[in-house]
């Protein structure tokens, strides 16, 4: 059984933050975190009556079988406090609206892994918004096509994560397209030897990806995105505004990258956050290849001991259904 932090984990973590004569009354590790833990600690004896810890600690860490990949690459696991501090100021930059940060550590001097703790936004999420307070989620969602207007013209002439150095791109002969295939062929291998309809269906979707990917001329600069923008990862606050959350993974990539994502997790009302000039054959390109990457990954998820399962299955599941559908 993995162990989760206690009240007694954060006492000091919490006065450092807030102050000495505060104290951590209860503390609640929230449900979704696969890479690190996220908590929610109950306050004493200071103005914020709660805030959220940040625990990149390995034990919570819930990937199997991690690869030892490059960490410039574009879809390299990200994880820790360095890329979230970047992300954090790069979109505190644009005018995006992220939690406001109270403490860093990732010197380990008060806690044996990086930690953070910032503001406690709200409970309320977009996504439960959306049929609980349409009204309320209506604002947000306007907030937040504002917030990803600003990021996707936010242009780089190479892409990458902005914690790293930009030794990657177009100039160096690889492209975004490049990277999206070579992944979405690699998800392919890896989901069909995970589910039978998949690997029937297996060289038929090899073809198409080969196909659409031929379609695609190059680009010489990048937007800014997000990477898994959907309703969940965007919290709301008492303002209405759009607050972004679990951003460890913001880089410069094809802003069609983040556009597919945001279809396929906002449904029928991503027309707001739709924009013209959108390339229609990177779209295609990547909606087969995130639908991969959503099988493929969840799959992998289930290997180890997330405690989560359903919801996993029900993603890959859903992906699946929705990478064959993608066939002519």
């Amino acid at each position: 059984m993995r162990e989760v932090m206690g009240s007694g984990d954060l006492q000091g973590l919490v006065r450092e933050a807030l102050g000495r004569g505060c104290r951590a009354v209860a503390v609640e590790r929230l449900r979704g975190g696969s890479r690190k833990g996220v908590y929610r600690v109950r306050v004493d004896g200071a103005p914020l009556t709660r805030v959220i810890v940040y625990n990149w600690a390995a034990t919570e860490d819930f990937w199997p079988g991690q690869h030892a990949a490059d960490a410039r690459h574009p879809f390299a696991p990200v994880s820790g406090l360095a890329p979230f501090l970047t992300a954090r100021r790069t979109l505190d930059d644009l005018g995006v609206r992220v939690p406001r940060l109270l403490l860093a550590d990732g010197g380990h001097s008060r806690h044996p892994a990086d930690v953070a703790v910032v503001e406690d936004v709200s409970e309320d999420t977009l996504e439960a918004l959306l049929d609980a307070d349409p009204a309320r989620a209506a604002m947000a969602l306007d907030d937040l096509a504002t917030a990803t207007d600003a990021m996707h013209r936010h242009h780089a002439p190479r892409f990458g994560r902005p914690d790293l150095p930009r030794d990657g791109g177009a100039a160096d002969g690889v492209t975004c397209e490049r990277l999206v295939l070579d992944r979405a062929l690699a998800d392919l291998t890896e989901a069909s030897g995970r589910d039978r309809r998949i690997a029937a269906a297996a060289d038929r979707l090899r073809d198409r990806l080969l196909h659409l990917a031929a379609l695609v001329a190059p680009r010489a600069e990048y937007g800014l995105i997000h990477g898994e923008l959907g309703p969940d990862h965007v919290l709301v606050d008492a303002d209405g505004r759009a607050v972004l959350i679990d951003i460890e993974g913001v880089m410069h990539f094809d802003v069609e990258w983040e556009h597919v994502f945001l279809r396929l997790r906002f449904g029928a009302r991503y027309p707001v956050l739709r924009r013209p000039g959108l390339d229609p054959r990177r779209m295609d390109l990547y909606a087969l290849a995130t639908h991969l990457s959503l099988v493929a990954g969840p799959l992998r998820l289930l290997d180890g001991d997330f405690p989560d399962r359903a919801a996993m299955a029900g993603i890959a599941e859903h992906n699946l259904t929705g990478a064959l559908a993608l066939l002519p």
